[in-house]
């Protein structure tokens, strides 16, 4: 099945469900210069928007900022009479609110935060490694979810929660209000008996959401939903006059917004958690299907189809035996070796094996090939994949995705894997003969873009291999299928879980063999209901991000650098290519000014260009390491606009100096 059909099978031959959410409108573009939420009741209080909005309160000709943005502000205080700033005070650590902090330097302004984030703030390089792991911290299985600045910026008072600031008989609350970041800190200022809340990225105008990807903190389970949620809980408490975000306007009379925004996020949550029964009854309705073997934990769904299973045991391994003992393998992950190296040993004494061919896997998650080095080494294995599969799988460390192979280290023993060589790559739709049976092998995304579905007769039933896009107990109406929903894994929806469901709808198969043991007989009610979910599921980021499109929103990698980590020498020149993607119907203007700390250069200077309709673009640049660059680990930002709206510095990549 070939790529342009399932594209064509999405726009023309598809029916989505109903009553999908009209697009966001169009960000409101702020005024030029200085402007005043309030200028009668709160005269004082004005505001500048390049980056962020930047909210300055005044007193006499000295002031206090909310966010800073580019830095720019500081150029421009003059015109409203203000000649000093006393305080910085920073509602969060993401790169457009505090980009234009080298800018303070020799102002006497002080600097302060939340204590929550003071490391993301100091220490920006800390969170940002040249080999990942599954445990790092603000990461999705090793794929970062925070965005420090390039420079780092010091404080010179971290808030806690329910601390108060005074500023000239003045009294801020911090309030507590994670969510778009883990310490994400809103200050309350009460003036003329009503509360003035600067809220940061909580909550934006119409009940929305600034980004998704910022509050997306695990792995499908909704603790930066729940965050969010109870933020604007106890705002709403409150009961502010006005609301004050850091981006689009400011909203009066909040309350009944915030309401609203809880309610979105309860019916987002509905969707996005795991469609299936996990960590509760998974275990039962798992496999209702395979029976045990004479090869202990190896069992049987078909008379040649056999997998792995036990009592919460969830690796990833299926076997296809020929009746020549030649085996087909699709995955093969999260083993100790020596357990898989004896099951292997009882399965040619006992069921005829006598040679793993190839191992398949279905995509690019390390705990679904983890195991694959060690079968072609011990075992004679070839590795084969689908071609769009390759770059992320053999080079891991290019790419800030999840859950990479290079993310799973040294779980088992021997040397990390940080890469996996295929010996065979196949196009989307491309078939091939293995022992009398024929197989396809088809581009199927959902839980990630990098994956594959393996389709053949096996035993008179049509079967499909279908990796993690779809989990769980077909007789079950609650079950949806689908697995988590990690923008970091590029999941884009119609690009994703959408196209996915599609591409089952059509192949109509008798039997789906999903990842970490799951066997699911008869689907088709069942994929019916995942197919009707997709389109909910992205019904619901429309109507919660504030962007025309949510997927400027939700994607993280809409712009991207390649390689993503890069190590270099002093003196040293090393090639880049920057990717920006166009998910509109009309062309896209961008420019990119990069961010670079001290001992690295850039050229070209500025990134412009103009991207097609729905596609994509590449652009080449260059960084060189200065020749006294000291070694360590830098971050590069990108400073984006699109279309005449300036981002700020949403994207990054990182730079290691090595001798």
């Amino acid at each position: 099945m070939k790529h342009g059909f399932l594209a064509l099978l999405l726009l023309a031959g598809c029916t989505a469900p109903e009553g999908a959410p009209p697009p966001a409108p169009a960000a409101t573009r702020a005024p030029q210069g200085f402007w005043r939420p309030d200028p009668v009741r709160h005269p004082d209080l004005y505001a500048w928007t390049d980056t962020c909005t930047v909210y300055v309160l005044k007193d006499g000709d000295s002031a206090v900022l909310i966010d800073l943005g580019s830095g720019e502000v500081l150029s421009a205080l003059q015109e409203i009479g203000v000649k000093s700033v006393d305080w910085v005070l920073f509602t969060h650590h993401h790169r457009e609110q505090c980009q234009g902090a080298p800018r303070l330097q020799g102002t006497g302004a002080k600097i302060g935060g939340p204590a929550a984030e003071r490391e993301l703030f100091e220490q920006p390089e800390k969170f940002r490694k040249m080999t990942v792991r599954l445990g790092d911290p603000f990461t999705i299985h090793g794929s970062s979810y925070v965005r420090p600045p390039v420079h780092p910026v010091l404080l010179d008072r971290a808030f806690s929660r329910m601390d108060v600031f005074e500023w000239k008989g003045r009294e801020f609350r911090c309030i507590d209000t994670r969510g778009n970041s883990p310490g994400s800190m809103s200050y309350f200022l009460k003036e003329g008996g009503r509360w003035l809340a600067f809220s940061g990225d909580l909550m934006l105008e119409g009940a929305r959401l600034h980004t998704w990807f910022d509050s997306e903190w695990d792995y499908g389970f909704a603790a930066g939903i729940y965050a969010l949620a109870n933020s604007a809980g106890q705002v709403e408490g409150y009961d502010p006059e006005w609301l004050l975000p850091s981006h689009g306007r400011p909203i009066r009379e909040a309350a009944a917004m915030l309401r609203e925004f809880q309610r979105k996020l309860r019916a987002l949550e509905r969707l996005y958690v795991r469609g299936y029964d996990v960590n509760t009854f998974s275990g039962s309705r798992q496999d209702p299907t395979s029976r045990p073997t004479v090869v202990p934990n190896v069992w049987q769904v078909l008379p040649h189809l056999y997998k792995f299973r036990g009592p919460n045991f969830y690796p990833n391994c299926c076997l296809v035996i020929a009746d020549s003992g030649h085996a087909l393998a699709v995955d093969c992950g999260l083993f100790d070796e020596k357990f898989l190296d004896a099951s292997i040993a009882l399965m040619k004494e006992r069921l005829g094996l006598r040679q793993i061919d190839v191992m398949i896997p279905t995509h690019m998650h390390g705990d679904h090939f983890l195991q694959g080095p060690h079968l072609r080494k011990t075992w004679g294995a070839k590795l084969w994949a689908l071609d769009r599969m390759q770059p992320m799988c053999e080079h891991p460390e290019r790419f800030d995705y999840s859950a990479s192979i290079q993310a799973y280290g040294q779980l088992f023993e021997g040397a990390p894997i940080e890469g996996v060589r295929f010996d065979r790559l196949f196009r989307d739709g491309e078939s091939f003969e293995w022992e009398g049976y024929r197989f396809t092998i088809d581009w199927m995304p959902g839980q990630t873009e990098f994956a594959l579905a393996v389709r053949g007769m096996i035993d008179g039933r049509s079967v499909v291999f279908t990796g993690d896009n779809i989990f769980g107990d077909p007789e079950d109406p609650r079950h949806t299928g689908h697995e988590a929903v990690v923008a970091h894994n590029s999941s884009v929806l119609e690009e994703g879980y959408i196209l996915g469901a599609e591409y089952l709808s059509r192949v109509k198969p008798d039997l789906l063999m999903g990842g970490h043991s799951y066997v699911m007989d008869r689907p088709a009610a069942f994929i019916e209901r995942y197919r009707r979910w997709a389109y909910e599921m992205r019904d619901a980021f429309q109507g919660l991000i504030a962007e025309e499109d949510y997927r400027y929103g939700y994607d993280p990698f809409w712009v991207r650098v390649e390689p993503y980590r890069l190590k270099i020498r002093p003196g040293e020149t090393k090639d880049l290519s920057i990717t920006v993607r166009n998910f509109g119907a009309q062309p896209q203007r961008h420019r990119i000014r990069v961010d670079l700390p001290a001992g690295l250069a850039w050229l070209p200077d500025e990134l412009t260009g103009d991207v097609p309709p729905q596609s994509r673009t590449v652009t080449q640049a260059r960084v060189t390491a200065a020749g006294d660059a000291t070694p360590g680990v830098r971050l590069l930002g990108l400073d984006v606009s699109r279309d005449g709206r300036r981002y700020g510095e949403w994207f990054d990549a990182v730079v290691e100096v090595v001798r």
